[in-house]
């Protein structure tokens, strides 16, 4: 991992984050009108990302959160091209805390990418910034976005009703939480070759593993 001018984590050889750019809007745009449909079944942003300008004005927001010390946006490049967006989406210095959200091109659902691109963001918040927590919320429905977490073994803290509103009605989301001190246990264990139990919840049992 490094941290300069621009940001980027190399996760594997052929598998890298890097804060976007405002030249990648040539290369994210069309990424995006190819999933525009998938995308738009969970995604409430779809429709103020719709030509260049947008696309730039999105990237320049997220250059200027860079720029303020309030995370980044990250482009996912996989064999050198970009598959996918992932990034915090808020960086609380006070309470030592932030968000993830991320989507990935369905073309690369179920390669391991985006596990280990929020593994590897989940540790930058925690060993370069030592944050003390971290959440991502998914909408209840949305199994694919909600497998990551699990995978790494987040627990599932609670239910917000009807916390987004996707284009024509209200989803309700489920709120997922880690703390430093918990990933750490995480991390030994899985060191020692011992599996994390599964986490009982009200919304179900969830097998966290890695």
């Amino acid at each position: 991992m490094s941290e300069g001018s621009l940001m980027k984590i190399q996760i594997e050889d052929a598998l890298y984050l890097k804060a976007l750019e405002l030249r990648d809007s040539e290369e994210l745009l069309p990424l995006i009108e190819k999933n525009r449909a998938y995308l738009r079944e969970w995604l409430p942003w779809l429709d103020m990302t719709r030509d260049i300008d947008e696309m730039i004005a999105f990237i320049d927001a997220s250059i200027r959160q860079h720029a303020a010390g309030l995370g980044f946006q990250a482009g996912i490049w996989h064999q050198n091209q970009i598959v996918g967006v992932i990034g915090y989406h808020h960086l609380e210095w006070a309470n030592h805390s932030t968000c993830i959200g991320y989507w990935i091109s369905e073309q690369f659902q179920h390669r391991g990418i985006m596990t280990k691109s929020c593994r590897a963001l989940v540790e930058y918040a925690f060993e370069e910034w030592h944050l003390n927590r971290i959440e991502i919320r998914c909408a209840i429905g949305n199994t694919r976005s909600r497998a990551i977490p699990e995978r790494l073994g987040f627990k599932p803290e609670g239910l917000l009703n009807e916390a987004e509103w996707l284009y024509d009605h209200y989803v309700d989301h489920v709120v997922y939480g880690m703390l430093a001190k918990e990933w750490n246990v995480l991390r030994a264990a899985e060191k020692s070759g011992q599996a994390a139990a599964p986490t009982t919840t009200n919304f179900g049992t969830t097998h966290s593993s890695t």
